[in-house]
């Protein structure tokens, strides 16, 4: 499953309770860009509208040699899950200060997939423990190579 791209600043601002994985409803010519790597899932959410899932504001960016096709980069596009996954999201999404937000899109036997996750929002107080907690484990591995 190689990953196609991910969303870095996720991890970050949002604390993941739980994932899970869906496909897009894609276009051709944007199904060869995100191939490419020409995808961005920064900004992006996942949200529930009429019983279905959609990706808001992620940016596939247009397929050149596709022609001058008329092309919207930020789109909403359709996410295919479960009945099932889709009825826990709505009671999930109900509490106050859930989310659901794109960590990464990949490739999964020729399809387009993307991994979504199920995140809390971190205060400040949160991303610095975490930014402390990983310049510990990065002493650490320092000093264990440095012995070996």
């Amino acid at each position: 499953m190689p990953t196609l791209a991910t969303n870095r600043d996720a991890r970050h601002r949002y604390r993941i309770l739980e994932t899970l994985q869906a496909g897009m409803v894609l276009t051709g010519p944007e199904v060869k860009s995100i191939k490419d790597g020409n995808v961005s899932l920064k900004g992006s959410y996942a949200t529930i509208i009429g019983r279905e899932l959609w990706l808001v504001n992620a940016h596939v960016g247009a397929y050149k040699p596709a022609g001058p096709m008329k092309h919207d980069p930020t789109r909403s596009r359709k996410l295919l899950v479960r009945r099932s996954d889709i009825d826990r999201l709505i009671g999930t999404l109900k509490s106050q200060g859930v989310t659901l937000v794109p960590l990464s899109v990949f490739s999964h036997r020729g399809l387009i997939k993307v991994e979504l996750g199920l995140g809390r929002g971190k205060g400040k107080k949160d991303k610095r423990e975490t930014i402390k907690r990983r310049e510990v484990e990065r002493k650490i591995g320092r000093a264990l190579r440095q012995k070996v």
